[in-house]
């Protein structure tokens, strides 16, 4: 069993999510965590009652140790504010003093004290620290937190840029804290969207500042959408793991009379998609669902006949393979009989060995020196 995470001398049992994850040991805080509330402790920051906001928490460590003052937590991740919700829960804390934000989502002023755990993105960032100079006044303190091998020159001009003057800690456990000042003469701008035109079409797609692969379509999407085949008159499909939503739009431009789910756990990402649909494909707008959760977990069982997959192979900076084999089952929970999964993945993966397991058929449709797209066929 993972110790708890001691704060003020009392634990707090923390759970990664979603729960059902093969490696137990990776733990639900990391050291920048441990850091941020140290340093609050220590410089006697959290004597009166605070309003505090949160930038991706992933499991709840901050919001769970501060949960006694006034939280709004921000999280592009449907996982991990349902990971923060867990940890409240488990934990017998109340909730409220407590908003989950999406990414898209507006925050509350006056804010006494803003957290920010840095995203592994630097466009990401950038959208955020501009969040941070809107809602931020002179008076607020701005600290923020990474693996000290994370945070680099460039990553404290973005903060000098966007905020104000900025200053490091010393790495404790190779972690660091930044500290910014608020300059409200700082130039905004307020446009994140990275548009470009998909190869082969008229379409243009639509990347908000957190969706993958936003500056380009990414080489093994790219392969994936040389071998999507015609789909029959009435079928439904399901683009797994959709971010901006191209395999989904291929498929219902080129296909009559399909319904087409986007599914991603990135709010951004399934915002991006439905901007995609909208301006592409609008006439077909009626045709999609759009649902930003956990996999395919609230799709009726034997509902589908396609999904289409370009499965993650990390969680942040934890490489693991937990997020695909859930897509697995839950995909082939979902398919009728006779449906398929077709996903594209790294070679090295070995994705065809779970796939036999759970579909006792997968067949290689193309590879090349670094892809494979397999296909597996619910018996």
């Amino acid at each position: 069993m993972l110790s708890p995470f001691i704060v003020d001398d009392k634990p707090l049992h923390l759970e990664r999510y979603p729960l059902a994850q093969v490696n137990r040991s990776l733990q639900a805080w990391d050291a920048a965590d441990e850091y941020i509330i140290s340093y609050l402790s220590e410089q006697n920051l959290l004597q009166q009652p605070l309003s505090i906001v949160i930038f991706n928490d992933q499991f709840g460590a901050l919001t769970t140790s501060l949960y006694q003052h006034k939280i709004q937590a921000v999280n592009d991740s449907f996982i991990s504010q349902q990971g923060i919700t867990y940890n409240l829960e488990q934990n017998g804390l109340v909730q409220s003093t407590i908003r989950l934000l999406s990414s898209v989502d507006s925050i509350d002023r006056p804010v006494d004290l803003i957290l920010l755990k840095i995203p592994k993105t630097n466009s990401y960032l950038e959208y955020q620290l501009q969040q941070i100079q809107r809602i931020a006044s002179p008076k607020t303190k701005v600290i923020s937190a990474a693996r000290a091998k994370d945070i680099h020159s460039s990553t404290l001009k973005l903060f000098e840029q966007h905020l104000g003057p900025t200053t490091t800690s010393l790495a404790v456990k190779k972690a660091r804290l930044v500290f910014s000042s608020i300059e409200p003469s700082r130039k905004q701008d307020t446009s994140h969207n990275k548009v470009w035109q998909l190869d082969g079409t008229s379409m243009m797609i639509n990347n908000l500042a957190n969706v993958f692969s936003r500056d380009r379509v990414d080489i093994g999407g790219a392969f994936l959408l040389q071998h999507l085949d015609a789909v029959p008159a009435g079928s439904k499909v399901a683009d797994l793991g959709c971010g901006n939503g191209i395999l989904g739009l291929s498929l219902l431009a080129n296909n009559d009379d399909i319904e087409v789910g986007f599914y991603d756990e990135s709010h951004m990402a399934i915002a991006s998609a439905r901007k995609n649909v909208e301006h592409n494909l609008a006439d077909k707008l009626n045709q999609c669902n759009f649902v930003v959760g956990d996999c395919l977990g609230d799709t009726p069982a034997n509902s589908l006949d396609l999904v289409v997959c370009n499965p993650p192979f990390h969680q942040q900076h934890a490489v693991t393979d937990h997020i695909a084999w859930q897509m697995f089952k839950e995909s082939h929970k979902a398919l009728k009989k006779g449906g398929e999964l077709r996903i594209i993945g790294n070679r090295q993966l070995a994705y065809h060995v779970k796939l036999k397991r759970l579909f006792k058929q997968c067949q290689t449709l193309a590879s090349n020196k670094k892809f494979v797209i397999l296909s597996a066929k619910k018996s």
